[in-house]
């Protein structure tokens, strides 16, 4: 073997090493979301209802190892919750680079219904983006371990600053663009992506706050996709109870109006700093929507808002206008509700007129539903139909049948 030989083979030799280990050190490095699916696959049912070019997408997401994220929460410290939902619990945790994150464990039941959540909330987040909704940047799918891996907000959820004595104190311009947000993530989802998208659990806990104060939707696991052209799906019941619009919760027909429904009632709870649901209160304050109708009614509807607020000062014409604009979502029939792009509308004009609410969806107690048919219905009614769980949200399947006495 000539000296020229030899330098050719030396060479070729050198580039094959650095081949593999460029090739082993990506392996290791930079798992892609492609992986899960390679290597964990579930049953047809988890995403048959997903349209097949979802699977481009999936590259976008980082894959982290399980002991990678079991170290970063100190092994899912109890210190470290962050809080607990329907699939299982949130944990703070930091990466070795220094980078905070929010991991989701989810809870893989014998039905699979978590494994379910997992797919739909990761395919879900890699096909759509705005800067109201909540970023994903990875995932774990290790032997039963489903976690997700969301952007880490600072300033945590909005249950923990409008209901509980934070020390925190939201100022009227601050909840203004909290509700703001909260819409256009909303007419994003419904209106503005490539997809239709009604998520399904819009509620205080399910929305998160970065350093500003910016609000992001969060938790896509109940989302649900709508085929052009559908005007509502009958599916079984899922979100959390004292938000869910009647013709979904007591029918089962769902649409982009029972977000809207939802948000109407969210708006009412960040302007009063208080839940929808509060029988501790005399019986007319017990509902919300129901109480704040009675005061529109009055004229009297800027006694809703947060004390707090009063000695803080804001615009009273200001309050009044997304005030009015609730009182709108949370009309009985979904086609009286507006479109998101029509509440922002009415958030960010000064000049235009909003049309006057009808009644919100209940009536009195004494009363008997017929449930097949009759509306309006009261939220005492479905407080009554539907006990809160344990859990702040739940799925059930609709079943009613005749007439319900109500007490």
């Amino acid at each position: 073997m000539n000296a020229s030989s030899g330098l050719f083979l030396s060479s070729v030799l050198v580039l094959l090493i650095v081949i593999v280990l460029f090739a082993v050190l990506w392996r290791h490095k930079r798992p892609t979301a492609m992986s899960i699916w390679k290597a964990s696959k579930v049953s047809n049912n988890c995403s048959s209802g997903l349209p097949e070019y979802f699977s481009h997408n999936l590259r976008s997401v980082f894959y982290f190892e399980y002991h990678t994220l079991k170290k970063a929460t100190g092994n899912f410290h109890p210190t470290n919750q962050l809080g607990k939902g329907g699939f299982g619990p949130v944990y703070q945790g930091r990466l070795d680079d220094g980078r905070w994150i929010a991991v989701k464990q989810l809870c893989i039941g014998k039905s699979g219904q978590g494994e379910s959540e997992f797919l739909s909330e990761v395919q879900m987040l890699t096909s759509i983006q705005h800067k109201n909704l909540v970023r994903l940047i990875g995932c774990c799918s290790e032997g039963s371990q489903r976690l997700l891996v969301y952007e880490f907000m600072k300033n945590r959820s909005l249950d923990g600053l409008i209901y509980e004595n934070s020390e925190i104190f939201l100022n009227w311009k601050a909840r203004f663009q909290i509700i703001l947000g909260i819409a256009r993530g909303l007419q994003y989802l419904h209106e503005d992506s490539n997809l239709r998208i009604v998520h399904r659990d819009i509620k205080a806990s399910n929305i998160l706050l970065d350093e500003k104060f910016q609000a992001k939707i969060s938790d896509f696991g109940l989302a649900r996709l709508f085929p052009e052209g559908e005007a509502y799906l009958s599916t079984q019941f899922a979100g959390t109870l004292g938000y869910t619009a009647p013709e979904y919760a007591l029918k089962g027909e769902l649409s982009e109006k029972a977000d809207i429904y939802s948000f109407g009632v969210l708006i009412l709870e960040i302007i009063s700093s208080r839940k929808n649901t509060d029988l501790t209160l005399p019986t007319k304050m017990q509902y919300l929507p129901e109480y704040a109708w009675k005061l529109y009614e009055s004229s009297t509807v800027i006694d809703l808002v947060d004390t707090r607020l009063r000695v803080d000062g804001f615009e009273e014409s200001g309050v009044l206008q997304v005030c009015q604009a609730a009182l709108l979502c949370v009309q009985a029939f979904p086609s009286l509700r507006p479109r998101m792009s029509e509440v922002v509308g009415m958030l960010t004009s000064k000049t235009k007129q909003i049309a006057s609410p009808g009644k919100p969806a209940f009536l009195d107690r004494n009363r008997v539903l017929d449930m097949d048919i009759t509306f309006p219905v009261s939220c005492e009614i479905v407080s009554e139909i539907f006990p809160s769980p344990a859990s702040d949200s739940c799925t059930l399947a609709p079943r009613f049948l005749g007439k319900a006495p109500l007490a």
